[in-house]
Order: structure tokens, then sequence, then C-alpha cells
């Protein structure tokens, strides 16, 4: 049993989707761009770094990367039983289920990149990953920023992040190396799935009331409550939910291997959720899709 699971900010880089210009899967980029008012090609090819890191350009570049690898993994016949996506991924995965339709999504990741970028220039923040300690020695550590820290991403054994205000994460990071730990900056541009994007809660809930989702879809795990949901409409309050709560997604894994998934095919650059899969359910078969011969060559031995 496959599941195709999407990676979320953070897995963006320059020139990612230069290797689909051209191809017929390159029309979702258009109906993405038409849907938010900008030239999100431009992101997937010509941006530097420093731009992709900006909340609100690496949303819908990694949203519309994720489409097209869609398109073409199920042009080239790939099926799937059930999806999940990491953050902003859960709204391709949703696509990817049948829960909404691409049009519909694309309009909700535009929205809620706007609505996180002024949340992010209102309240500055940034994340860090701590390898090596469990979630209880992290949150200790986190609770040595007074408040200005918390966990954002449990993401596989001994992977979490942190996310809060600069010194906030400063704070949690020295108080966790000081536990053993390794920290890792990321290159994003707030502290999501915090307390610090609750500014951006009222539009991303306005959108989200507006969708039409599915009455049934295929299952999704959500990163909330790590549970498979298929029932269309649950999304809009799972969706607002995931705004300023933690990514539980090594439990969302977990979730997906006692669906009775035995492989997990990742739908975009960089193979980041794959090696956390690796590290979750090392049993579990894992493909990761980033270019058109990896998607064509996905129906292969």
């Amino acid at each position: 049993m496959d599941a195709v699971v999407f990676p979320g900010q953070g897995s963006q880089k320059p020139g990612m989707g230069a290797p689909w210009v051209g191809t017929q899967s390159w029309d979702a980029v258009s109906l993405v761009s038409e849907v938010v008012g900008r030239e999100v090609g431009a992101l997937l090819v010509d941006a530097d770094a420093a731009t992709l890191q900006a909340t609100r350009n690496a949303q819908v570049a990694a949203f519309a990367l994720g489409l097209v690898i869609l398109d073409a993994c199920r042009a080239a016949g790939l099926t799937w039983s059930a999806t999940a996506g990491h953050s902003l991924g859960e709204y391709t995965a949703l696509v990817a289920a049948g829960a909404v339709g691409a049009e519909d999504a694309a309009h909700l990741v535009g929205q809620r990149a706007e609505a996180m970028q002024a949340a992010t220039e209102a309240v500055p923040g940034t994340m860090a990953a701590v390898l090596g300690l469990d979630a209880e020695a992290v949150q200790a550590s986190c609770d040595a920023a007074s408040g200005q820290a918390w966990i954002a991403n449990d993401n596989a054994p001994g992977q979490i992040v942190v996310a809060g205000t600069h010194d906030g994460v400063a704070a949690a990071a020295a108080a966790a190396k000081d536990r053993g730990a390794k920290v890792m900056p990321l290159a994003v541009g707030g502290a999501f799935h915090t307390p610090l994007m609750a500014s951006a809660q009222a539009r991303v809930d306005a959108a989200l009331d507006a969708a039409p989702f599915a009455a049934r879809s295929l299952p999704v795990v959500a990163n909330v409550d790590a549970q498979a949901h298929a029932v269309g409409p649950d999304w809009r309050a799972l969706l607002s939910a995931q705004l300023c709560h933690p990514v539980r997604w090594r439990e969302g894994v977990v979730a997906l291997q006692a669906m009775g998934v035995t492989r997990v095919v990742e739908l975009g650059p960089g193979g980041v959720l794959s090696a956390m899969v690796k590290r979750i359910a090392p049993e579990v078969e894992r493909l990761s899709i980033a270019t058109p011969e990896e998607a064509a060559a996905s129906l292969q031995p």
C-alpha cells in the first residue's frame, strides 16, 4: 500500500522547478500563478535563496512544485491509498487525496502565505532543529526561554524543531546544547506552528470557511492530531489548528504504517521526509521524486 507525502516550507531551493519547464505538468504553475496573482514560475526557476526564504514566496513556490510533480506521477500511472504532508505540504496532500481541488487549494495557500508573511513581520521569529534529544528534554529547553520558544515540529526520533522569537530560540538552543544536543538554524522566515502566528488566524480561517471541501476523500493523516481523516469538511478545523500548533510528523508516519502503508513516496525536492521516515519506520520502503525522470521511473521495479 502506497502513500504519497509532500514536504513543506524549508524544502525549497533555487532552481528547483527548472527540470520541469516545458513539460505538460508545468501547466500547474500557470494555474497557481493565475490564482495568487503572481508569476510563480520565476520563483521556481530564477529566484535566489534569500528570495525563496520569504514566507510569501516559499509557500506558493513549494505548493506549485508539489502540484507539478503530483500531475506527472498521476500521468505515469502512480496510484496511492493515503496521503500526508508536512506543514504547508498538507495542502498538496489534500489535493492528492481529492479532498479539495487544485485551484481552491492554491487560493488557500495564497491567503495563508500572505497572512503568515504579515505575522512574521509583526513579530519576527525563527526556527531551529534540535538533534539528539527526546521531546521531554526539548520541552525543558524551551521552558528555559521563558515562554518565547515552543516545540513546533516533532519530526523523527532525536529530531525536533523549536520556534519562537530570535532571543527565545537562542535561549532554548543554548539550554539544549547544555543537554548534549546539536542545534541547526533553519532557513525559514518565521516562528511557524507557534502562538506567534496568531495574527494570521483570522485571514486563514476566512479562506478556509469559504473553501469547498469534498464530502469524502482518500485518508489524509493530519499534522495536528496524527490521525487519518477522510471527511473533507473536517479539514477546516484541522488546517486552522495547524497554524499555531505543532506538526506531529513522527506520530503521523506511525499512523500511516498502522493503516497498512508499506511504501512512502515523497513528491518534492530534497528527500527530507524520506529521511525522516527511515528514522521513524525503517522497514517502510521509501521513494523520492523530484524530477521528470524520477516521475517517469516511479512504476519501475
